[in-house]
Formats: C-alpha cells, structure tokens, sequence
C-alpha cells in the first residue's frame, strides 16, 4: 500500500519551486502507475502537468492538486533543509508540507486502498499541475479545457488545499471569491517645479482616480460571502529630483470579489473612472486589468454533504462551510463540476519551517478514504 507520510517526503525532496518540477511529477505518476491508473502528461509550456484515472465508467470523482511550491525564503532561518523531508518530534518539516504535497499523497494512498478492497464503483481521477504558485497560465486552466474538449467527465473534484483553519477539519472551501488586479499608469509632462503651466503632473490625477476606486463602497456582502474589498497594492512615482514635476506615476490594485459582480463588470468601472479623471488632463491615463479568476459557489446539497459527513467521521464534528481566503485552481475546475476544497491546517503554509503532524497527515488520508466510500455509496 502506499504510505500517506513517505509518498509526502518523496515528494519533499523534489525542490519543484514554479515552475521546476525537479522529478515531482515523476514521483506521483510512479505511485499512480502501480495501481493502474491510466497516467498522462499534459505539458504546457515548460510546466509538467498530469491527469490520471482509474476506471472508464461514472461518476467519476476527481482530487486535483498542484506539486509546485513557492521559494525557501531565508535558508539559514529554517530549523531543517527546507527539502530534507525531516520528522522532528512527530512533525514534518519542509516547503510543501501543508501547501500541499501532503494532501496529494494521502488522497494517493486513500485511492489506493479504496482500489484494493474493490470500493471504486466508478472512476477516481488525478489532476495535478505545477503551476498553482506561479501565474496559473500553463497548468489547471490549460488541462480544464483540453479535457473538457475531449468530452471527458468529470462528475465532482475535492481540492487538496490546506482549507482547516485553527484545527484539522474545521472548514471546508465550498466556494471563491474573484480576484482582479489592475495596473495604471498615467502619462503626463515632465518639467521644471517653478514653471508648472509648461508641465503636466501625473500626481495629482493618480491620487483622485485611487480615492474614487477606493471611496466606492463595492457591495455589504453576498450570501455565504464576506464583502468585496478593494486594495491599493503599489504606488510610484520614477522621480529622484526635488525640482522636477515627474512625467508617470503608477500604480496597482487588487479587488477581491463576490457574486455580486464581475471581472468584466469591475474592469470597465475602472477603465470608466480613469476616463472620468482625465478630462481637462494634457495626459493620458491607462489602465491594464488582468482577471484571475470570477467568483463561485459549490451550493449545499448531495455533495457537500458527502464531504462534510467524511470530515465528521474522522473529526468527530462537522466543518463549517466556508468562502474565505484567496484564490485556488477550484477557479477552474468549476467549469468541469462541483468542486470544493478539503485538506490541513494552512497556519504555516510559505512560512519558514512549513510543517505537518504525522498524525494530522493521517487523519486527512482517512478522511479521503471515508469521502470516497461515502461518495460511491451516494453516486454511483
């Protein structure tokens, strides 16, 4: 059988920082292979991706999962080589501990026994990218729709991310909110401090535009969601002189969202009020918006309750369903199927000295295995 906790240390010892893959991949399509999973890499650019199944009939339940990891940080901060894959006092040390090597190697281990006491009655399915910490443009989107133009089904997915949040399997993600960045940059005229009608200061106009995005209150809040927030996340102005207007000044944003709106609708707001501040400007104003993702919600039903009963069984209690948090791939398996995510406790995900309890690795492989036989017990 596959071992939850040496299939993570494995995997540890791949230092797959986006968008290396340094063997990762390898690792799980080696397990994968050995309990007759059809494996097949879908490569992307220079990220390695694979999609995996075992079976040919519905419904087919699917974990998907990403095995790249953000960078070590400050080496000698780390108590432990942050790729050594060490136990120190029942607790696993390394990048990729929680966010999420482990959760893949314990829905491996899951599928594997669910496969050898006969329990499939379906399909399982992996679908696993190394572009979840990078900028997501070669990984899950890109699989979501060759798949999905092959006719493939997939009928549900469990997200491996680390959702608990002070103990493990306190919540479960059913749903996202969106996110859009924005980049400005307003053109102006250089020139002399003293002679300001012979110039044109992007200053002023960038600081009117960002007090009118940030004076709009977007919305109180959305069933099962939290606010929509807006966030100013960078500002400069490329000037070093003291006697000099400066030609550009920039900026970015960043708008966390609920259904109560769109990327599209939010982008052409921006663009309308950076039109609106540059009337009367001998400038321009631009601006660059980038989507990452729309807002969506796995609705209470069959398959939530699937997921919440497996977490309850193990737990001993129900997790609270929830939308908090940033952005994940769910954003693009849920034009698949329903899709909610499920895995540890995240308090120390891109942390120094990012960990896992053995134990709590244990814990997440047995929820996996409850949330298959519950799930074929329900489905199929």
């Amino acid at each position: 059988m596959i071992d939850a906790v040496e299939l993570t240390r494995d995997l540890i010892r791949r230092p797959s920082v986006t968008p290396a893959d340094a063997g990762a991949m390898d690792v799980v399509e080696e397990a994968l292979n050995g309990y007759g999973f059809a494996c097949r890499r879908m490569k992307f650019g220079e990220i390695e991706n694979l999609y995996a199944r075992y079976g040919v009939v519905g419904p087919n339940l699917c974990f998907a999962g990403h095995t790249d990891v953000v960078p070590v940080g400050d080496v000698a901060a780390w108590s432990q080589g942050a790729f050594d894959a060490a136990i120190v006092d029942g607790v696993l040390i390394g990048r990729g501990a929680v966010d999420m090597k482990s959760a893949i190697a314990a829905f491996a281990a899951a599928a594997a026994k669910a496969i050898e006491s006969g329990d499939v009655k379906g399909s399982l399915s992996f679908l696993i990218t190394g572009d979840e910490e990078g900028v997501a443009t070669h990984g899950t989107k890109l699989v979501v729709e060759a798949l999905a133009a092959e006719g493939e089904v997939i009928d549900h997915c469990v997200v491996g991310e680390p959702t608990s949040s002070a103990v493990f399997g306190d919540m479960v993600k059913v749903g996202r909110r969106g996110s859009i960045n924005a980049e400005i940059t307003v053109q102006g005229v250089q020139g002399h401090v003293a002679y300001p009608h012979r110039a044109a200061n992007p200053t002023p106009v960038l600081i009117r535009l960002l007090a009118r995005l940030q004076d709009r209150v977007l919305d109180e809040g959305y069933p099962e969601f939290q606010p929509s927030n807006l966030e100013v996340t960078w500002i400069d102005v490329p000037n070093t002189a003291t006697n000099v207007i400066p030609g550009t000044a920039k900026a970015r944003l960043n708008i966390r969202f609920n259904p109560n709106h769109t990327g599209a609708a939010l982008a052409a707001w921006i663009e309308g009020e950076s039109r609106a501040v540059a009337e009367g400007f001998n400038g321009t104003v631009g601006v660059v918006p980038q989507i990452s993702g729309e807002a969506f919600l796995t609705a209470p039903g069959p398959f939530t309750d699937v997921v919440a009963a497996a977490v309850g069984d193990v737990a001993g209690r129900p997790p609270e369903l929830s939308t908090t948090g940033g952005t994940s791939d769910a954003r693009f398996i849920r034009a698949l199927c329903p899709v909610v995510e499920l895995g540890l406790v995240g308090t120390t995900m891109h942390q120094v000295d990012e960990r896992a309890p053995i134990a709590e690795i244990r814990q997440l492989q047995a929820v996996y295995e409850r949330l298959i036989a519950r799930y074929f017990a329900a489905f199929a």
